[in-house]
């Protein structure tokens, strides 16, 4: 098929690599952001990870400002595509979605319609699922509510977070989109409508409104810390700078200390009490800092620091 490829991070990458070097598919164009000055002065230009993927194999970019210009319109019909494929991009005008033969198709980390929206991921871990996967769809003019093509599920172990997760998903999206592009050609998938009483929000995750509230059960901070590591990360305010927490063990135990209080030995453990037990902190980064276990953190704390 020829294939419109449309995507931004490192997690769409894998999916175009899989196009490109599969011999029944023909990219032949690549949509991305346009580039933007970042950094920690904002002079470094940036590119996203699809760009530079692109770029390396000698695929053509286009990166418009608009998605509804007429030029970029123009252009996307006179490469006549059978199908567009997009993975983590932005929302599409119907005069897009709707220029390809066989339609455009979207991947999803989630099995849709649950978690619906910008962070499936994230909402996934935080709400204690035990099993999501991903979807490929149509696109229509709503966000993630067109018919799905397929699905595969995949676990969500005890310890994984909102990273480990996206590292599994992203390895074997690739697989999920060739086998909707075979099944689409060869007539071989009925699209099923999604039903919208089943479906579930997954909105955008910040990091300014992830201060950890330890008057919270030990299991829900525990898939909180999870959900959001290592981005955007959760954090308590500690020694009057913030404390980013990627990973604590829960320990659900009685005790009579107050929620949020604090125990070290400043060698081996810190613990942070929360309503029906503790969080052992293992994974952290304080502000300024580098990011470090918690030995290493410790011993750059004296007792009076406490």
């Amino acid at each position: 098929m020829r294939i419109i490829f449309m995507g931004t991070p490192e997690f769409a990458v894998p999916v175009l690599d899989s196009l490109h070097n599969d011999p029944d598919h023909e990219v032949l164009a690549v949509v991305t952001v346009p580039d933007h000055m970042g950094g920690r002065d904002r002079n470094r230009r940036l590119e996203s990870a699809v760009k530079r993927y692109a770029v390396e194999n000698d695929l053509p970019v286009l990166q418009p400002k608009k998605l509804n210009y007429s030029s970029f319109l123009n252009e996307l019909r006179s490469l006549e595509p059978d199908c567009i494929v997009v993975v983590a991009f932005k929302k599409l005008p119907k005069l897009v979605w709707s220029i390809p033969k066989y339609g455009t198709i979207n991947l999803h980390a989630s099995l849709l319609p649950a978690y619906r929206g910008a962070a499936p991921i994230n909402h996934a871990i935080i709400q204690g699922e035990t099993e999501t996967g991903m979807t490929t769809f149509f696109i229509d003019e709503k966000i993630d509510t067109g018919e799905i093509l397929l699905q595969t599920k995949m676990p969500i172990e005890r310890d994984d977070t909102a990273g480990s997760l996206y590292q599994r998903m992203m390895k074997s999206a690739g697989d999920l989109v060739l086998k909707t592009l075979k099944g689409i050609k060869n007539d071989e998938i009925r699209p099923i409508p999604q039903d919208d009483k089943k479906s579930s929000e997954a909105p955008k995750v910040f990091f300014d409104k992830n201060e950890i509230d330890f008057n919270q059960k030990t299991e829900d901070i525990y898939n909180f810390i999870r959900g959001m590591s290592p981005y955007p990360a959760t954090w308590i305010r500690y020694q009057g700078k913030i404390l980013k927490i990627y990973f604590a063990t829960p320990v659900m135990e009685e005790h009579n200390k107050n929620p949020g209080d604090i125990s070290t030995d400043y060698k081996s453990y810190f613990r942070i009490y929360s309503r029906d037990g503790y969080l052992e902190l293992t994974d952290v980064q304080m502000e300024g800092k580098r990011r470090m276990n918690i030995q290493d953190f410790l011993n750059g704390l004296r007792p009076d620091d406490h």
